[in-house]
């Protein structure tokens, strides 16, 4: 399919998503444009349960450098389960709006701006379109993100799952120095580079030997694909500036006073052989949660929703644990001027 992009004199920007044969869209979805209180265009989409009654709706939270294109999978296996299913990309990743003349760069000024990006599409798709409850999944940088939020009180879920959440990087040797380097040079006016040594390329599209993320070669594979066609969506390394932030917000939920301070309901799935986040600070953090609890799946890497099938089948069957959900009638859904049908 095509792009997602501004048309010219401001009008509306094109909505489309992509597919590969190995990677169909979901059939019955909208796509929207969300647009942030800072003038931000977010692209998003929603889609209604399979099933006769609905359990409430599901809203997807990414990790870093990922895209709707690379839900589908989950979007699926939500939906035949009963769930309605929200989905959007970040600002500055994806087919939503950057705020750098390089759309390849993974870049966001500051870690705020994500909640201004989940407000929206609360504002504009989720309050008024979708059946509650509401429960966010997310994966990577979005959990870190969403316990922010549940930190700070502003998430707008009832349930929160969070997946291989970032508390900490292992890719970098020596984190104290690197956080260091990143706000000096974030001061400098240097945040809109790439990091050190930083490249274009997007980590999905590496070989799969000695990858980071799943042990399953046919998922990697569909991923990877899916990557190549949305192009400068799956963006490549990221910037100094989102570096610096990260640092800053995992080092507020690293805290010891944070994690108790946390009342919404929260279901903490880690990677046992996770090499991308540090599964040792997320149980730390995870014990020390007054209403909520974790669980490690021994033998996954970082992506778990990618990983084997048995696996995954692990991961459902907490998630089916932790969110019930209530069953509601099924509603039609409601259009609006700026959504698209998707086939």
């Amino acid at each position: 399919m095509g792009r997602f992009e501004r048309k010219a004199g401001g009008e509306p920007p094109l909505l489309t998503l992509h597919d590969t044969p190995d990677n169909p869209v979901p059939p019955g979805g909208t796509l929207i444009a969300v647009g942030t209180r800072d003038d931000c265009t977010l692209r998003a989409a929603y889609w209604q349960a399979t099933t006769r009654t609905c359990r409430g709706t599901i809203c997807l939270l990414q990790g870093r450098a990922e895209f709707i294109e690379k839900y589908y999978e989950t979007i699926g296996d939500l939906r035949a389960r009963g769930f309605a299913v929200v989905a959007f990309d970040w600002r500055g990743q994806g087919e939503s709006d950057r705020r750098v003349d390089d759309p390849h760069k993974g870049h966001v000024a500051r870690f705020d701006d994500y909640r201004l990006d989940l407000r929206a599409v609360a504002e504009t798709v989720l309050r008024p379109l979708m059946p509650e409850p509401h429960i966010g999944l997310a994966h990577s940088m979005g959990g870190c993100v969403a316990l922010l939020g549940a930190l700070d009180g502003w998430l707008p879920f009832q349930r929160l799952v969070t997946v291989a959440p970032m508390l900490s990087i292992r890719m970098i040797r020596w984190p104290a120095a690197a956080s260091l380097l990143s706000r000096g040079l974030d001061r400098l006016g240097l945040g809109s580079h790439y990091i050190p040594f930083g490249k274009p390329v997007s980590i999905a599209t590496n070989p799969y030997p000695g990858n980071r993320l799943t042990r399953d070669p046919v998922r990697y594979a569909r991923n990877a694909a899916a990557a190549r066609q949305v192009g400068a969506g799956a963006v490549g390394d990221p910037t100094i500036a989102w570096l610096a932030e990260s640092f800053r917000a995992m080092a507020r939920l690293r805290d010891p006073r944070a994690a108790p301070r946390i009342t919404l309901p929260t279901l903490i799935i880690a990677a046992g052989a996770d090499p991308v986040c540090g599964t040792p600070d997320t149980e730390r953090f995870a014990a020390r949660l007054k209403a909520g609890h974790i669980l490690v799946l021994p033998d996954a890497r970082h992506e778990i929703l990618s990983e084997r099938e048995a696996i995954r089948q692990d991961f459902w069957a907490a998630f089916e644990a932790f969110v019930p959900g209530s069953p509601l009638p099924s509603h039609a859904e409601v259009a609006t001027h700026a959504a698209v049908p998707v086939a």
